[in-house]
């Protein structure tokens, strides 16, 4: 398995939104990563991704809990 494999898309919103998430995440010791395809694009001299929109995803094995508070913390986007 390769390692985006191991990872699913726990929520996708906001810069602020998704630090504020991963910082949760991370004390609750949930191994996540950020990824924001337009801030990619644009270093890599193309377009690519939504303006303001990063994914924030979590190792497979944590996806539930990490999608749990998610949920809790933003219920109005579910």
């Amino acid at each position: 398995m390769n390692e985006e494999e191991e990872y699913k898309r726990v929520y996708t919103g906001s810069e602020v939104n998704v630090q504020h998430l991963q910082n949760l995440l991370n004390e609750k010791g949930i191994p996540n990563r950020v990824r924001n395809d337009f801030d990619s694009g644009l270093r890599a001299g193309f377009g690519g991704g939504l303006p303001g929109q990063v994914l924030l995803f979590a190792k497979t094995s944590h996806f539930e809990e990490a999608l749990k508070i998610a949920r809790e913390t933003f219920p109005e986007e579910n």
